[in-house]
């Protein structure tokens, strides 16, 4: 059994233990005490029946010690109920289910990030109390939620995601390491990742994935941790393939991935499973194994990596930043540019000069149209990369790219190094040269003097304002999605299935 840092990694070392994931704690914890107190049982006198201590009793009521089965039959059977009874996913009263919120609220990030004492909870305490205290700890994140919830806030957090990147070169080596676990667990070492290989991993996780055509519109995969289902959409979608989208699943819940405290939580836990689902299509070793070679042979080519494990380019390209530094010696910087010359990704290690804005945020600011990602554009060969040098007030960098389009639009996907670690790539002996002065507005951001002499005041363009640059984020706690419709999706196949 691989190592797990997922929420319930220790129930799973024990066969008699009830998993976390299926019933929730806090919930059980009430429920015993519920029907505790109706026997008219302490502690001691139900712990000496069932063979433990009042202590450890004490603790599973309190949602702080995951209990064993064979322990909560006899429980059950001591109090008069069925153990179905114990294990309902609902509060026994609305009184408890009051005080389960509070001993939730305080048990969150948000809780903790103000630095407020824990409340203890008890029946002594008034219910107007627990009302109030209630109120507000949902106001307080409704207001943080939607403070955070801005495009400015959302620049900040991938400024912060970017430099946390570069200080690492971009790898993650306990990511790697938790892929080569799972990969090993099912017996893949080589070649592309197979949808037998994905399903494997889904076994050993204990997760069934069933694919169906009703899942929410705003979402790509709904887990149901409660049954152990994975959703994925069962539709063709050229941007999204489901062997991604299923480990994602996977990976974020093995990395033990909950509700994110803020924008910056959510790119964060965005960023390492995306890297650790990379890891899992491209293993490192292999991965790092073919490179080595190619750089040996000073034939190193992104599209290379695509063909050898079946994956778009742009996984490809960013595979390549996650190992080129650690394992090739090689300095690079990756761009992902829309047609229409705005930068929407963007990775550096290499010092290139990408265009940033007064916080340091690099998307939605254009590329010089001198670029790569830029002029490959301008080419009419779509099925090889188009490789180019180019000189900017910062060096020279070679810079190859490819077209990619999505589903409603082209974008140019481009990885580049310095002038002297061109050599160790394939296309290094293009011919192909352009110059950037970027950021001096002269270089292709103001009209040539002739240009401006002929149209200068003879041109009104209406704009296309960009509506997610003027509104807050998407609400919710996984911006975007609608959390109303994911919750009536999985409650409509809970109750078909049953």
């Amino acid at each position: 059994m691989t190592s797990l840092t997922g929420p319930d990694a220790s129930a799973r070392q024990d066969t008699e233990a009830i998993p976390q994931s299926s019933i929730d704690p806090v919930i059980l914890g009430y429920r015993l005490r519920h029907f505790r107190t109706a026997a008219s049982l302490t502690l001691d006198e139900l712990a000496e029946k069932v063979g433990a201590t009042a202590s450890h009793l004490s603790m599973i009521e309190n949602g702080k010690r995951e209990p064993k089965l064979s322990l909560l039959t006899e429980a059950a059977e001591h109090l008069g109920v069925e153990i179905a009874d114990l294990l309902q996913p609902e509060a026994p009263s609305a009184r408890a289910a009051l005080e389960i919120s509070v001993e939730k609220a305080q048990r969150t990030r948000h809780w903790q990030a103000m630095g407020l004492p824990i409340i203890r909870v008890s029946s002594r305490m008034p219910t107007e109390v627990l009302e109030v205290i209630d109120g507000l700890t949902r106001e307080l994140r409704r207001q943080h939620a939607e403070q955070a919830a801005t495009p400015e806030e959302a620049r900040r957090a991938n400024v912060a995601m970017r430099k946390e990147q570069r200080e690492r070169n971009n790898y993650y080596a306990e990511l790697e390491s938790q892929a080569n676990e799972l990969l090993a667990a099912v017996g893949h070492d080589a070649g592309p990742l197979s949808y037998h290989a994905i399903a494997d991993i889904a076994d050993h996780l204990n997760f069934e994935l069933r694919f169906i055509s009703s899942l929410p519109h705003s979402t790509r995969s709904v887990t149901d941790l409660k049954n152990r289902i994975i959703f994925l959409a069962d539709a063709r979608n050229p941007d999204h393939d489901p062997r991604s989208v299923a480990l994602q699943a996977l990976v974020s819940y093995v990395l033990g991935h909950g509700e994110p405290v803020d924008y910056k939580d959510f790119l964060r836990q965005r960023v390492y499973t995306n890297y650790m689902t990379a890891a899992l299509m491209m293993p490192e070793k292999p991965l790092v194994k073919m490179l080595r070679q190619r750089k040996e042979n000073r034939d190193i080519a992104i599209e290379d990596i695509r063909d050898a494990y079946s994956v778009s380019y742009e996984s490809a390209a960013h595979r390549f930043t996650n190992v080129a530094t650690r394992h090739l010696e090689v300095e690079c910087h990756f761009q992902k540019v829309h047609e229409s010359g705005v930068l929407h990704k963007a990775y550096e290690n290499d010092g290139v000069n990408f265009p940033v804005d007064s916080i340091g945020a690099i998307e939605g600011q254009a590329a010089c149209r001198y670029w790569t990602s830029r002029e490959v554009f301008n080419t009419s060969d779509r099925f090889r990369p188009f490789n180019q040098y180019t000189d900017t007030v910062v060096g020279t960098f070679w810079c190859t790219a490819v077209v990619e389009p999505s589903q409603s639009s082209l974008f140019s996907l481009s990885v580049g190094v310095p002038f002297e670690q061109a050599r160790w790539f394939r296309g290094a002996d293009t011919a192909e040269r352009s110059r950037s002065h970027c950021p001096d507005p002269t270089c292709c951001r103001t009209p040539s003097p002739e240009l401006e002499a002929q149209w200068g005041g003879y041109a009104w363009p209406a704009a296309r304002t960009n509506a997610h640059m003027l509104a807050a984020m998407p609400p919710g706690a996984f911006p975007g999605v609608d959390d109303v419709a994911v919750y009536e999706f999985l409650a409509t196949q809970e109750h078909f299935h049953q």
